[in-house]
């Protein structure tokens, strides 16, 4: 066998070696950005408690001091703005997300797979980069013109509006990182579990 006949035979493994790095390097990127909205999730969470919180002082101070303030309802919209954008990509990577569960969880786990993935890049990721494309100019607008509510005693928008552009880069890096496990589970190099809870109905 000559030299070339070698350096052929040789290649495939190389190839193969090359694929299973460049794998474990977008599986090392894919932790990552889940590490990230673990992060965001938290945030999230601790927004819902003090919109909660905040809700029920506020209905106590209004009925029961006879005094209230749009400052204290506002907060509340913007905290659920909070759960509901910085959330969304946390309910993404734990498979929560609302689906039409009419034939996908009588699938097998291959199935769901190719449907995941057809559903990320082709719908998921392009309507998130719209959304993000659309709603920063917003957001950069309020933030450089300072806008502040139209209620009396409200609070600056900018905050709120950060929301938008911040939840859907999130959920593009989440989708990301959900197509990065699920290529990595076909070739086998990921485990990944694909339990889903149907909703109640």
């Amino acid at each position: 066998m000559g030299l070339a006949g070698f350096f052929a035979g040789f290649y495939p493994v190389v190839s193969i070696k090359k694929t299973l790095m460049s794998m474990k390097t977008l599986l090392s990127l894919a932790r990552g950005i889940d590490r990230l909205n673990d992060g965001f999730g938290s945030i999230a969470r601790w927004a819902v408690f003090l919109s909660c919180f905040i809700s029920a002082g506020n209905a106590f101070i209004r009925y029961g001091l006879d005094y209230s303030s749009n400052a204290w309802l506002e907060i509340q919209w913007y905290l659920f703005a909070v759960c509901v954008m910085l959330g969304s990509a946390q309910v993404l990577r734990v498979n929560e997300h609302v689906r039409v569960d009419v034939i996908y969880g009588r699938l097998s786990s291959r199935l769901r797979v190719y449907i995941d993935l057809f559903g990320l890049i082709i719908f998921m990721m392009p309507v998130m980069l719209l959304m993000l494309y659309e709603s920063f100019p917003l957001f950069l607008k309020m933030f450089l013109t300072h806008e502040m509510s139209g209620n009396p005693g409200g609070l600056i928008r900018w905050p709120a509006m950060l929301c938008l552009p911040l939840g859907f880069a999130l959920l593009i890096l989440q989708g990301v990182s959900e197509i990065i496990k699920r290529v990595g589970w076909l070739n086998g190099s990921y485990e990944m579990s694909f339990h889903y809870e149907r909703p109640l109905q």
